[in-house]
């Protein structure tokens, strides 16, 4: 993924289409509008252990480089513990180009909980790819060699298993859609239609005919010791009320200083295309720091984007958060 400041001007037709109400504001809400801290909340169960394991289990197989043996052996592992907790799981096999315009076979991975239910939907998505070049690495010859990806990639689907692994532990009568979207990460920081291609092909070609969800949470880098989660531009634009209250949950859950209740920036990312052709407000909860001088982690796009910089308590702020909102707010 990659910051692009001008995004919203290629969908502001899409934003005004949807029945949210679009943002207003000021430059000078960049700057940090925490309110008083209010008061602590139980928290619906979140195991950051089982989060960090399925994590490093993904990191084990090396880059998750589409072509590659860790590739295929990595689908095959998501997918093994998806249906053991009773998910109907769905491959979605695409063709596209990787970073180096060589033709590869993409693979989304869907698996639903309670896919004959008539009432409304619920979608939580992550990229689970891994980018195949080090581009921001400061040592030029390593600039050219695939990433281990466990912020970006791992994190964000090891905290969607385990959210997968609770609620198959939990009755409820919303049904719950996990997409984890493939050949995210190998574009080109001048070509937009580069990034993002697995769920570009899953918008247009949804597992389900006309399919519909209420809202939509992106999980997109969620793991790294120092994340700080701001209000991304498009989330914020297209679905305020959800994001609202995600960031309202942090803070009572006590993770106000993991989720900065400030504007952060518009993201190349996976909820961008679910947006546009869908027309589900998605919030992407991602780690970026605008006061940062790429406003990504210091590991991003790099060879020390490894376990290293995993953080139990960052899995846990997440996950805690995004399970309490579903249950309790949602």
């Amino acid at each position: 993924m990659q910051t692009k400041p001008f995004l919203l001007a290629s969908l502001l037709l899409v934003s005004l289409a949807l029945p949210l109400p679009s943002c207003g504001g000021s430059k000078a809400q960049r700057e940090h509008t925490e309110t008083t801290e209010e008061p602590r909340r139980a928290p619906q169960p979140f195991d950051a252990d089982s989060a960090y394991s399925y994590v490093a289990s993904q990191v084990a197989f090396g880059p998750r480089v589409p072509g590659s043996v860790a590739h295929t052996s990595c689908a095959s592992w998501i997918e093994a513990k998806l249906k053991s907790w009773g998910y109907v799981v769905t491959l979605q096999t695409f063709k596209d180009k990787d970073y180096f315009g060589k033709e590869v076979q993409g693979r989304n991975i869907i698996a639903t909980r309670h896919p004959e239910g008539t009432g409304e939907r619920i979608l939580l998505m992550a990229h689970w790819d891994t980018r195949p070049v080090a581009d921001h690495d400061p040592d030029t010859s390593a600039q050219g060699k695939a990433i281990l990806g466990a912020d970006d990639g791992a994190s964000g689907v090891g905290v969607l298993l385990e959210i997968a692994r609770q609620e198959s532990l939990t009755p409820r009568d919303k049904a719950i859609d996990f997409v984890f979207f493939d050949l995210e990460d190998g574009g080109h920081s001048q070509s937009d239609e580069t990034w993002c291609l697995g769920s570009t092909y899953w918008a247009t070609h949804p597992h389900t005919p006309s399919y519909k969800a209420r809202y939509g949470i992106l999980l997109d880098m969620v793991g790294a010791q120092g994340a700080r989660f701001y209000w991304e531009t498009l989330s914020k634009d297209v679905a305020r009320p959800t994001l609202s209250t995600l960031w309202g949950v942090a803070s009572q859950l006590g993770w106000g200083s993991y989720f900065v209740q400030a504007d952060g920036g518009a993201m190349t990312d996976d909820h961008v295309p679910v947006v546009r052709h869908l027309g589900i407000p998605v919030v992407d909860i991602i780690n970026f720091d605008p006061n940062r001088p790429t406003g990504f982690g210091a590991h991003w796009h790099r060879m020390g984007d490894n376990m290293n910089v995993i953080l139990k308590e960052t899995l846990q702020a997440v996950g805690e958060t995004v399970r309490t909102a579903l249950h309790e707010e949602l």
